[in-house]
């Protein structure tokens, strides 16, 4: 009898802890929370600043400079993107004129984006208040309405130490990133394009990003335009980088056939052996050992239905590149106010990613 009643309790044991590791394991394979709440989109990128700082990957870079706004912005908050930010999820919506893309009615681009952080909460609740035309109470968040140039900039603290801002024309994009957040056990992957391109995202990468890429619509995304001319028809792009001692950049192209590829390939071996040929043309006046260090890393192949361009930067090149900028300028800007970037369309080429 003994052994009948033990039974169904280790049994109902067993599957508890299936289940358990079960989720574990689901969770370890899914991408980080930053960009798993985001909603469907056309591109998606993430960075893990709080490993980037612990690898040291940004012991020597130049020192920030603050604008007014931002500096006004940091006394009120008390928070500085390039001490407190730690992670940073970007969901990326094509106008749906491009073809089935989800930004709605916008004739633009429009983000969603997660920030995980050191917040001081009731300062930035204070701020959000002091800026926002009206606030919404959605199923218990407060979501702050801010307008920026002729729209609306939506954003919500979802916890203690992460805020969502969204400025797509539909707040239901908002409303569900929300619900989202408050499921303990998912969703583990995000959302299907996603789930389906973070698998090629190579293991460790502290940064990365996957888009949809139009050759037709290219030109629209600012400093994508070049793109148009190594794209021959509609790809999926993931870009990773991993730091290990230097930044390992890879940039795999995920196209509908083998002589797409391959036109893709062939057109990147021509600029790489432009860029060859430049760092050439210098080598008489003793070139930097970084910049050809760089130079001599770049490297792009086919594998079947896909095109992979790989390279290194040394840590000096990424200093040099950002201290040696027009005017003898040493110090590195961070735009205006972060919170009002997402709805100009002029400080959100230029805010920090």
């Amino acid at each position: 009898m003994r052994t009948k009643r033990t039974l169904p309790v280790l049994i109902a044991v067993l599957a508890i802890a299936a289940a358990i590791v079960a989720i574990v394991q689901l969770r370890k394979r899914a991408p980080p929370e930053a960009v798993r709440l985001l909603p469907g989109a056309d591109g998606f990128f993430y960075i893990n600043l709080k490993w980037i700082r612990t690898f040291n990957a940004t012991n020597q870079l130049p020192a920030v400079s603050r604008d007014p706004d931002y500096q006004k912005f940091v006394e009120e908050t008390g928070f500085q993107f390039e001490r407190d930010l730690e992670e940073a999820g970007f969901a990326v919506h094509y106008p749906s004129s491009w073809g089935g893309a989800t930004g709605g009615s916008a004739t633009e681009p429009r983000f969603s984006e997660i920030f995980v952080g050191k917040i001081d909460s009731g300062k930035l609740t204070a701020y959000l208040r002091k800026i926002a035309a009206s606030v919404d109470n959605y199923r218990g968040f407060e979501i702050y309405n801010v307008p920026v140039e002729g729209r609306t900039v939506r954003v919500a603290l979802l916890s203690y130490d992460s805020v969502v801002v969204s400025n797509h024309p539909d707040e239901k994009v908002i409303q569900g990133i929300l619900e989202r957040s408050r499921k303990l056990a998912s969703p583990f992957g995000g959302p299907q394009f996603l789930r389906q391109y973070y698998k090629k995202v190579p293991f460790a990468s502290l940064s990365w990003a996957i888009l949809r890429v139009d050759p037709a619509q290219a030109g629209s995304l600012g400093g994508l335009t070049g793109w148009a001319l190594l794209f021959p028809k509609p790809a999926v792009l993931v870009i990773s980088g991993r730091y290990l001692r230097a930044l390992h950049l890879r940039a795999e192209a995920f196209t509908q056939s083998e002589n797409d590829a391959r036109a893709i390939t062939d057109q990147a071996g021509a600029f790489l052996s432009l860029f060859h040929s430049a760092e050439a043309s210098i080598g008489t006046q003793g070139p930097d050992v970084d910049v050809k260090a760089f130079f001599e890393s770049l490297k792009v192949e086919r594998s079947g239905d896909r095109a992979i361009l790989t390279a290194t930067v040394p840590p000096g090149f990424i200093k040099k590149v950002l201290t040696e900028a027009p005017g003898g300028d040493s110090t590195v800007a961070i735009p205006a106010v972060p919170m009002k970037v997402p709805g100009s369309k002029r400080k959100q080429q230029t805010q920090p990613q």
